[in-house]
């Protein structure tokens, strides 16, 4: 993927930082159109706005279809706003196509499927038009995956490519939605660095209150711009309105960013720093897992009479984990005091739940 070109719509180079918002569902013409006025009061020239919406459980809303894709029309007209939207499969790319959508982009359920990938990359081919495409990492922190799917897409012509980074899927209680892993989206700069690198906040985050951090972390790293779900009424939105802003709410945040002449190195302490708050973030999930676990245990002693505290198995637990930190490079003394920690928490978890019977 040697000859990348900028990402341009209509032969013009979107502006650095590239700013995408708009809902992240189209749900009827006024909500369409509401939202695209006030954000291009705020300087927002890239409209998104999910047409086709993939549920992971049959029942919910999966979008409007192809009426929504005259809403959009309607978006450039009023507004002359560009537009952007979701496709999964060759149906969907026609019928963008046919309406004029002016970028389109690949979600991560799609990224995963090399099927539905080379579906779309044929379809692409075949309409002989030239548009730009971003694609979302896959739900699976699966760097090869995400590549492969850009290869497909390059291979059937396309030369506009860009990718957004949406973070990536982890199981049980945590802090974002889906982790950033931001080793994942900066290794494939250094093995393509000519490919633009969008961040999503808004589904990394899966909370409205960290979009600014997580857009600003993003842009000292050096990505490209920003992808940031947008609704004139969030709290009512049909599909994600935890991770929703007002486009008044956007525009604060985007006078507010510090935009570098040039990105912060990844060597620097600020990214040694962003490391370290994400290590953090991941110990949180991780010790969440843990009690969750301990209350399990709890509930088991006290269905078979058990007592909550049995030092002996407190006593292996600390020989074994000790030995294991020493051969790692931690101190003793620090691993004994933070299994001490845990050991307290997770016996008054147990405590609590038996006096609870």
């Amino acid at each position: 993927m040697e000859n990348i070109l900028p990402l341009a719509i209509d032969g013009a180079d979107l502006t650095k930082p590239i700013i995408i918002s708009g809902p992240c569902s189209a749900e009827t013409e006024e909500q369409v159109l509401d939202t695209a006025r006030r954000l291009a009061r705020s300087g927002v020239k890239v409209y998104r706005a999910g047409i086709w919406k993939p549920r992971t459980k049959p029942g919910g809303f999966e979008g409007v279809g192809i009426p929504g894709l005259a809403w959009l029309n309607k978006v450039k007209e009023q507004t002359g706003m560009k537009t952007s939207t979701e496709v999964a499969n060759r149906g969907h790319v026609e019928a963008a196509l046919e309406y004029g959508v002016d970028l389109l982009w690949i979600g991560a359920r799609t990224t995963a499927n090399p099927f539905a990938m080379q579906e779309i990359a044929d379809a692409l081919r075949e309409s002989g038009k030239d548009i730009p495409v971003l694609v979302k990492n896959p739900v699976n922190p699966d760097l090869e995956l995400w590549i492969g799917a850009l290869e497909r897409l390059y291979n059937a012509g396309i030369k506009r490519l860009g990718v957004i980074h949406r973070g990536f899927s982890t199981y049980g209680e945590k802090v974002y939605r889906n982790s950033p892993n931001w080793r994942i989206p900066l290794e494939l700069r250094v093995r393509y660095p000519k490919i633009p690198i969008i961040c999503d906040p808004s589904h990394i985050g899966g909370k409205r209150e960290l979009i600014a951090s997580l857009s600003q972390q993003a842009l000292d790293m050096g990505f490209d711009g920003l992808i940031v779900e947008s609704h004139c009424n969030p709290d009512c939105a049909w599909s994600d309105k935890n991770q929703q802003i007002t486009p008044e709410v956007l525009g604060v945040i985007l006078d507010n960013l510090v935009y570098r002449d040039a990105p912060v190195p990844t060597e620097s302490l600020q990214t040694l720093r962003r490391q370290i708050d994400q290590l953090d973030n991941e110990l949180l999930e991780i010790l969440s897992k843990r009690m969750n676990v301990s209350r399990e245990i709890g509930a088991y002693k006290l269905a078979h009479n058990m007592p909550v505290v049995q030092p002996a198995r407190y006593g292996d637990i600390m020989t074994s984990r000790v030995l294991a930190a020493r051969q790692a490079g931690l101190g003793e003394e620090f691993m004994r005091q933070i299994l001490s920690a845990i050991h307290e928490e997770s016996v008054r978890i147990q405590v609590e739940i038996s006096e609870k019977k």
